[in-house]
């Protein structure tokens, strides 16, 4: 009930709860004064793996592209619904920002090493990679390194930090998770890659390698500022309720400069998390990293679109521009890919940032067993260390069908298969 109170927009199609929602928004659009109109009829937009995506996410969408700052828009096939701008959803709009259409985990990124030691070494020595695993990652809501633990990096000496009380409070809590991954379905894992050929671009032959894929954010620091400027932008940008979570900030106001400038610190922590962790178990285990692939989403860029600079949101969604490296994970036991972008216009140059939530987290907790994930996990030979049944790999959409998708939108360059993957272990928690 707390959620169709906040996010009433969301239960429209619940054969239940539908007429509740319904009734909230249409009582709180008569109390709102100057509310901002949406545009009538809904703009054209791309959706790719459309048998995939649940309706709740195309109406999302669909509601989206009918703010009057919207340029473009375009559907990932790994969509599906969230609050506000659906997950796996891009969005382009003219000089504003939207701080729900970037997320609450801003910057929230994949990166992967890509080290020295054929795949024929890494096995055997899987207590060695467990210890080193435990030893250098810390997982959970508010979780922190502490005394001599404490990591370092360059970007808690962004002047950014000083720019505004609100984000020079946020100094002391975001050193001490420097290197921290969260809960929800963050994890760090190690894994072989295969290239079937040898690849011109990495400068790596053809070959299975150990490598390690890291998925995690900004932390509490991204968490606060999302929660921060969305309650900022809600009191500025009045907006229909089925709209109120798409609320916008003007780029030329003050307000929209500050969640900007908010939103690349956030998203530079996140980057220097990854690196944290990455260089932390590099020299654990004596490795040479060979190439390292790094691509985030939950984010917004500055980009050109027909001519003309748009604001791009991507939440949930990977950036594929022409010849831009990213990766995109399957689950715990599903292959990820290596894939170079083909730059396509009409996903506004964006493809999936995963395999997508198939149930909610908590239909998998309801329907999962642990006897179930102990199986597939053994059938995968995968060790896992923490997460609960919410991020079990039945819970997640078929990689190979999200794939299938996006030919359009992805070369695919190598596979990635997690042998020992760690996650929270209470679950979804989150800061």
């Amino acid at each position: 009930m707390e959620k169709v109170r906040n996010y009433p927009e969301s239960f429209l199609d619940d054969p239940i709860l539908g007429i509740l929602a319904k009734s909230m928004i249409e009582e709180a659009n008569t109390k709102i004064d100057e509310v901002i109109d949406l545009v009538e009829g809904t703009g054209h937009y791309a959706i790719f793996g459309e048998n995939y995506i649940e309706d709740g996410a195309k109406d999302q969408m669909n509601i989206a592209m009918k703010l009057p700052v919207t340029a473009a828009g375009a559907l990932m096939p790994d969509a599906h619904q969230g609050y506000g701008l659906p997950i796996g959803g891009v969005l382009a709009i003219r000089n504003a920002i939207i701080p729900y259409g970037v997320g609450v985990d801003i910057g929230c990124r994949m990166a992967l090493s890509i080290f020295d030691i054929p795949e024929k070494h890494y096995f055997g020595k899987d207590a060695m990679y467990k210890r080193e695993l435990l030893a250098f990652t810390r997982f959970g809501a508010g979780r922190e390194f502490r005394g001599l633990e404490k990591a370092d990096h360059e970007v808690m000496d962004s002047e950014a930090f000083n720019s505004t009380p609100f984000l020079k409070n946020l100094h002391g809590k975001a050193w001490a998770q420097l290197g921290t991954s969260g809960g929800g379905n963050h994890f760090v894992e190690w894994g072989i890659i295969e290239f079937a050929e040898r690849d011109e671009v990495l400068n790596i032959d053809k070959g299975r390698y150990v490598a390690l894929l890291t998925h995690s954010g900004s932390r509490g620091l991204g968490a606060t500022i999302a929660g921060h400027y969305t309650k900022v932008a809600k009191e500025i940008c009045k907006l229909p309720k089925e709209a109120i979570n798409l609320a916008y900030l003007d780029l030329n106001s003050a307000e929209g400069q500050e969640y900007w400038i908010a939103m690349n610190l956030a998203g530079n922590y996140a980057s220097a998390c990854h690196e944290v962790i990455h260089k932390r178990l590099t020299k654990a285990i004596g490795a040479k990293v060979l190439a390292k692939v790094e691509n985030h989403h939950n984010f917004a860029w500055k980009e050109l679109l027909n001519g003309e600079e748009v604001i791009v949101h991507r939440k949930g969604a990977t950036p594929a521009g022409k010849g831009v490296m990213g990766i995109i994970p399957g689950s715990m036991t599903a292959p990820g890919f290596l894939v170079s972008g083909k730059g396509e216009a009409s996903s506004i140059n964006s493809a999936s940032h995963g395999a997508g939530r198939l149930m909610s987290r908590t239909k998998a907790i309801q329907s999962i067993t642990k006897s179930d994930m102990k199986a597939i996990l053994k059938d995968h030979g995968v060790t896992l260390i923490g997460a609960g049944l919410d991020e079990a790999p039945m819970a997640y959409k078929d990689i190979h069908q999200v794939m299938a998708a996006q030919t359009e939108l992805v070369d695919v360059v190598a596979k990635f298969e997690p042998k020992m993957v760690r996650m929270a272990d209470d679950g979804s928690r989150e800061d």
